[in-house]
């Protein structure tokens, strides 16, 4: 196979400009508009990636990490994997958000996020300037995120990336106005996470079987760092353990292969490693309550 890369005859070339490989993994996961109640409340929770919460109309409290941030429309919620948050009405009235849950094996953008402390970011900052218009644009029909076309699905991978190279731009500027640190913490557990990431499918075979814990003392050898090291940092960092992290990223490739026909659950199984399917069937019931079979149902997939 010809290497792209491999340069023209010598006296061949007139000019060239060469660009850098590119090779990213995005996860985006429960995107979603939602107009809601007054009296409506979120519970408690948190999650393993870090949240975009863009407020449409009306007014909303939320409370990050014990603190309150009221947000009016056009404000910009950037809340970090792990953190415990909640929301409700500002005034007792209607609210309208939208909301992105995302993951990205940049070594780079991630730790420029963790350094940002700021979690609010009010309607004439210049980082909710700079990303609103891509926000609203990712609102628009032909991105509707109920769509399963594949234009629709790459569209919206678009206008996300789109996103993060504005964020990116306007956290650096945040960024560059903070006291210098050291922040060798959140780079080593985004790189953990990274290589969680890689490994939590596409490492295993059909009847190799999954072993979490050997997936993590392997992570932990290569960086040369301890099991309980590896966890204390990554625990930290995004407020769960490497395991409970790497088995959110299974179940999430699982209810992907499900809402999918074309794949029976004993072939989801072994793609995902799984000695045979009651071992899956079993961990997929821990994890939701429902057996895969039972999940696809609810989807109406036959």
């Amino acid at each position: 196979m010809a290497d792209s890369a491999m340069p023209p005859e010598a006296g061949g070339s007139i000019s060239e400009t060469m660009f850098p490989d590119v090779k990213t993994t995005l996860n985006l996961f429960g995107i979603h508009k939602r107009k809601v109640r007054g009296d409506w409340q979120y519970p408690l929770h948190h999650h393993p990636q870090y949240e975009i919460n863009y407020l449409l109309d009306g007014r909303q409290v939320m409370t990050v990490g014990g603190a309150e941030y009221a947000q009016g429309p056009g404000d910009l919620l950037l809340i970090r994997p792990g953190e415990l948050h909640n929301s409700r009405s500002g005034d007792g009235r209607p609210f309208t958000y939208f909301c992105l849950h995302f993951d990205l094996d940049d070594r780079l953008f991630l730790p420029m996020l963790g350094r940002l402390e700021q979690v609010l970011f009010k309607e004439d900052s210049a980082l909710a300037r700079k990303v609103s218009p891509i926000l609203r644009k990712m609102l628009e029909p032909e991105l509707d995120p109920d769509s399963r076309s594949v234009s629709a699905r790459m569209r919206l991978q678009s206008a996300v990336f789109e996103l993060f190279a504005l964020l990116w731009d306007a956290v650096s500027q945040e960024v560059s106005q903070l006291p210098p640190r050291a922040y060798g913490k959140e780079e080593l557990a985004h790189e953990i996470a990274g290589r969680l990431q890689s490994i939590s499918v596409l490492r295993f075979e059909p009847g190799h079987g999954r072993d979490e814990g050997q997936g993590i003392r392997e992570i932990a050898s290569e960086l040369g760092i301890s099991v309980s090291h590896c966890g204390r940092v990554f625990r930290e960092v995004y407020g769960q353990s490497p395991r409970a992290y790497w088995s959110s990223l299974v179940l999430h490739e699982s209810r992907h292969l499900l809402s999918d026909s074309k794949y029976s659950i004993q072939m989801i199984a072994g793609m995902l490693g799984y000695r045979d399917i009651a071992h899956f069937s079993r961990q997929f019931k821990r994890w939701t309550g429902f057996s895969p079979s039972e999940y696809r149902k609810q989807l109406h997939v036959q």
